[in-house]
């Protein structure tokens, strides 16, 4: 079996798969997927610079005092990526993990807490 079958060809069951995709270009098309449908909204969101770890280093900017952890995969550890986003947040930022699949829609994930202080208005940007 030729190198490019095997990426497309499940060897151990016989079943047909996509081609491997490079997923550092997922993340990236993913980030700028996100910007723009919020932009679309009204936001000026933009990918983030990409310091890998920091407050100012959110995966897309542009939403006062939210930081977004984009992922854009099949599979996804929520609880992970909210402990990354938590981590990563600013002192006056909600950490938040925006998320969609193949052929679905974007959601968003925020801890509970956070996202009562969003609904009842807590959150100003001002802070």
């Amino acid at each position: 079996m030729d190198m490019f079958k095997a990426l497309i060809v499940g060897v151990d069951d016989g079943q047909r798969r996509e081609p491997m995709t490079n997923s550092r270009n997922k993340g990236a098309r993913g980030e700028r997927e996100l910007a723009s449908e919020l932009r679309k909204h009204g936001y000026d969101c933009h990918r983030g610079m990409q310091f890998k770890g920091s407050p100012d280093s959110p995966d897309v900017t542009g939403l006062p005092n939210i930081h977004i952890e984009c992922k854009r995969v099949e599979r996804l550890n929520i609880y992970d990526a909210i402990d990354q986003a938590r981590r990563d947040a600013g002192d006056n930022e909600l950490p938040a993990v925006f998320h969609r699949k193949n052929n679905c829609d974007w959601l968003v994930t925020m801890r509970l807490d956070d996202w009562m202080k969003l609904y009842k208005g807590e959150v100003t940007d001002d802070e």
